[in-house]
């Protein structure tokens, strides 16, 4: 690569790559790994909050023995979906780092899309029940769709049960994963519905500050793995209490979540995903367990996935030198 270019990769130019779930779980179950082993560096996200619940972020992260260090510049708009447009949208650049030059520009939506799937399915592979056949969706959008493909990388899903404030998205959603995962999905009325009938749980709505939470302990049977993608928007106190394990992707991270304002009810981690894939701390231990990841989104799944995305569009051509 000329010392003085740097690829850009679009949107299409990334999907175009084909990379499959199964590899992005693997990928991402490695970066666990490096980070549960303490080779990794990672400063909690700063961010900017431009209006209501929206957010800016940015996304350091560096994994040595990978090879991987870049910055993703991510954002959430919750009214984007009225204007049209996605809720997240950002890019990703990533640094060579034996000399800190920029490497590569590219379209980040695959990627936190895929990336987040895959830490759901990470987090499920050691704290869901190994028989799990059926999962509760609620919000149907594009993390409803990853969560689902990548949940079945690791479990038995047969059947779905989805639910959205939007019937006619959970409608879609419906039709969507039958065709593409040839599951069973039921459009549930109610969370609660979807919720009581399921092993795994995955709520992937906006996240918000001042959240008023509906998912209840009661609705928790004995042996189901939840995780909330929406920090605490979805789930109440109590059921994060009534839980008998709470884990999440990175402490400090959660730690500083709490200090503005997330998470005020919400029990401390017993471990974060690292420590766990690692050994260092264990995972499920009991069939009746109810097991909880909050997973946060990882600026080190980005940098993972994204080195692998830049070796791969180097090695077909893809994508656009430019000069620095």
């Amino acid at each position: 690569m000329n010392a003085f270019t740097l690829r850009y990769l679009s949107r299409p130019d990334v999907e175009s790559l084909g990379i499959p779930m199964s590899e992005v779980v693997a990928i991402v179950e490695e970066m666990f790994r490096e980070k549960g082993a303490g080779h990794a560096e990672m400063p909690p996200k700063p961010g900017i909050h431009p209006a209501g619940d929206a957010f800016i972020h940015a996304m350091p992260g560096f994994l040595p023995r990978l090879g991987a260090a870049g910055v993703k510049w991510i954002s959430g708009y919750p009214d984007n979906r009225e204007r049209g447009l996605p809720y997240i949208s950002g890019l990703l650049i990533l640094n060579d780092p034996d000399t800190g030059l920029p490497t590569a520009v590219m379209d980040a939506t695959w990627i936190t899309a895929v990336r987040t799937g895959a830490a759901t399915a990470v987090a499920a592979h050691y704290l869901a029940r190994a028989d799990s056949r059926s999962a509760a969706v609620l919000a149907c959008g594009v993390q409803g769709r990853t969560n689902l493909e990548a949940l079945r990388c690791v479990l038995p899903i047969e059947r779905v049960l989805a639910y959205d404030v939007d019937r006619a998205a959970a409608q879609t959603f419906a039709v969507e994963m039958r065709e593409l995962h040839g599951v069973a999905v039921d459009v549930a009325s109610e969370p609660e519905a979807a919720v009581r009938e399921a092993d795994v749980v995955v709520t992937s709505g906006p996240i918000l500050r001042h959240p008023t939470p509906t998912l209840r302990a009661e609705w928790l049977r004995p042996g189901t793995f939840v995780c909330p993608l929406d920090f605490d928007s979805y789930l109440t106190p109590e059921a994060f209490a009534r839980a008998d394990r709470v884990a999440t992707d990175d402490v400090r991270q959660m730690a500083h979540y709490r200090t503005v304002g997330y998470f005020a009810r919400t029990p401390e981690p017993y471990a974060d995903l690292g420590e766990i894939v690692t050994g260092a701390k264990p995972g499920r231990e009991s069939a009746e367990e109810i097991t909880i990841s909050v997973n946060l989104g990882l600026a080190l799944e980005d940098v993972a996935l994204g080195r692998v995305v830049l070796q791969r569009a180097q090695s077909r051509g893809v994508g656009v030198q430019l000069e620095r």
